[in-house]
C-alpha cells in the first residue's frame, strides 16, 4: 500500500494534514501520539502583529458541526519563528505549512518573508478569508483582483510554494481558483469555512459574539467535496481538500474528487487522536475498495 505524496517537491508520507486553527502549533497533540506520523501540520493562522482574537463566547456547537469565530489570535509572526517553531522541531521533523494572514496586502508580503526564511516551513498557505482593512473589509479572497494582487505580490518576494485557501462564500469558486493560478499560485487548500451562526433560544440572541462565525465540521463536506471537483477540473494545481473530513473514507472521496492531500479540522476539536486515527486505518480503507496507490486515484471521478 502506497500512502506517500507528493506535493510542490514536498515529500508526504500520507495526505493527512491537520487543519490551520484546529491544531495549533502542534505541541498541544504531542501528549496524544507522536507527530512525525502526519504528512505536515498547518499552523494556527499568523499575522504580523499579536493578535488577542475576539471577545468571548466565540465558539458554538451544531448538529454535525461548529461555529468559530476565534479572530485570528495568534502571538505574531516574530514570536512564531522565535518560538513556537524551535519547540515544534524538537517534536516534529518534518516541513510545516504555514498560515499567512493579515488585514493589508502589505501585512501578508511581511509575514510570507518572514516564514520564507525558515528551514522547517515547506509551504506557504495564504488565508485570503482576511478582511482587507484598506478596502473597507472586504475579504481578498472573494474578488479575483484583490485575490490575484495578493498571490502576485507574494510570489515576488518569496521562494517557497505558495498555496492559497479559498473561502467557499462566493458565487463561483472556479474564477477564483483560476485568478489565483494566472497570479502564480503554486496550489490551493480549498475550503475554508462556511459563514454560520446560531441563536440562544432562552436569551433570543446570537450565541457567539461576533453573531456570525466560520461553520465548519462533517456537514459541510458535500459542499466542499463539490468545489474541490469542479475546481480540480479547471486548474493545473496540487489541492489540499478540506471540510468536513472524519476518517479514512473521507480522504479518499475527496482524492477522488481530484485533492491531493486533505486537511483534517474540526474532528480534531472533537477526538485529539483523529488524525491518528485515519492514519492508521487508512491502509485497510486502501485494501478494502482495492486501492494500491493513492497518487491512482485523484481526480479519478472525472472520468465518465
Amino acid at each position: 500500500m502506497n500512502t506517500k505524496i507528493k506535493i510542490n517537491g514536498l515529500d508526504l508520507d500520507n495526505p493527512i494534514i491537520p487543519a490551520s486553527g484546529t491544531y495549533g502549533f502542534g505541541l498541544e497533540f504531542t501528549p496524544f501520539y507522536d507527530l512525525n506520523i502526519l504528512g505536515s501540520i498547518s499552523l494556527k493562522g499568523t499575522t504580523l502583529e499579536p493578535r488577542h482574537g475576539n471577545p468571548l463566547p466565540r465558539i458554538a456547537e451544531t448538529p454535525m458541526g461548529m461555529i468559530n469565530a476565534i479572530g485570528l489570535q495568534n502571538p505574531g509572526v516574530d514570536k512564531v519563528i522565535s518560538e513556537e517553531l524551535p519547540k515544534l522541531k524538537q517534536h516534529f521533523n518534518k516541513k510545516v505549512i504555514a498560515n499567512v494572514c493579515g488585514s493589508t496586502l502589505e501585512d501578508y508580503v511581511a509575514v510570507a518573508k518572514a516564514f520564507d526564511l525558515e528551514d522547517m516551513v515547506g509551504i506557504l498557505e495564504l488565508n485570503v478569508s482576511c478582511p482587507n482593512v484598506k478596502e473597507g473589509g472586504i475579504a481578498f479572497g472573494v474578488d479575483c483582483d484583490m485575490l490575484s494582487n495578493v498571490v502576485k505580490a507574494v510570489k515576488v518576494e518569496t521562494t517557497k510554494p505558495v498555496y492559497v485557501k479559498l473561502s467557499p462564500n462566493v458565487t463561483d469558486i472556479v474564477s477564483l481558483a483560476k485568478a489565483a493560478q494566472a497570479a502564480g499560485a503554486d496550489g490551493l487548500v480549498m475550503i475554508n469555512t462556511l459563514l454560520g451562526m446560531r441563536i440562544d433560544l432562552h436569551t433570543k440572541k446570537p450565541v457567539i459574539a461576533t453573531k456570525m462565525g466560520g461553520f465548519s465540521g462533517p456537514a459541510i463536506k458535500p459542499v466542499a467535496l463539490r468545489m474541490v471537483y469542479q475546481v480540480a477540473q479547471q486548474v493545473d494545481l496540487p489541492i489540499i481538500g478540506c471540510g468536513g473530513v472524519a476518517n479514512a473514507y473521507d480522504v479518499i472521496e475527496f482524492l477522488l474528487a481530484g485533492a491531493s492531500a486533505v486537511q483534517v479540522g474540526s474532528e480534531n476539536l472533537v477526538d485529539p487522536y483523529a488524525c491518528q486515527k485515519i492514519i492508521n486505518d487508512l491502509p485497510r480503507v486502501m485494501e478494502e475498495l482495492n486501492i494500491t496507490d493513492l497518487n491512482d486515484i485523484i481526480g479519478g471521478s472525472f472520468h465518465e
